[in-house]
């Protein structure tokens, strides 16, 4: 693969990438449920943005939770399962509609990230995201 793309696109732990891919893939699955019950048919364009969106999701998740965790550390809060629930999916579709819009600041970061620094600085509640160097 070439470097640039490897810096980028392959900035991601497999496995993260993987996870966040699947969670993003409920917003598209509901959105094409709709339509599938409704005679009217999916534009093309809003095919185009589904999958575009549904790709970069993880890396506009990775952003947000770099920027959570950055804000609010190691703070616990305790609240209903309902509320965090809500907050959870609404945290996802604002991610996965922003994607578009996020993912590219994330893979310059990325790219940044990879090329100059060490990728174990970049860390989330969940450890560290980045893949380190090879």
């Amino acid at each position: 693969m070439h470097p640039v793309l490897e810096r980028t696109f392959g900035g991601l732990s497999r496995e993260y990438y993987v996870r966040q891919f699947l969670f993003g893939l409920v917003i598209p699955a509901v959105i094409a449920r709709v339509f599938i019950e409704h005679p009217t048919r999916l534009p093309f364009w809003m095919i185009c943005l589904l999958v575009v969106n549904s790709l970069l999701y993880p890396y506009a998740r990775f952003a947000f939770e770099c920027a959570a965790g950055f804000l609010f550390g190691r703070m616990v809060v305790a609240v209903p399962l309902l509320v965090m629930l809500v907050v959870k999916a609404g945290i996802m579709a604002l991610c996965w509609g922003d994607a578009i819009f996020i993912a590219p600041v994330t893979l310059a970061c990325l790219y940044f990230l990879h090329s100059r620094g060490d990728p174990a600085r970049w860390q989330t509640r969940y450890g560290s995201n980045a893949k380190g160097r090879a």
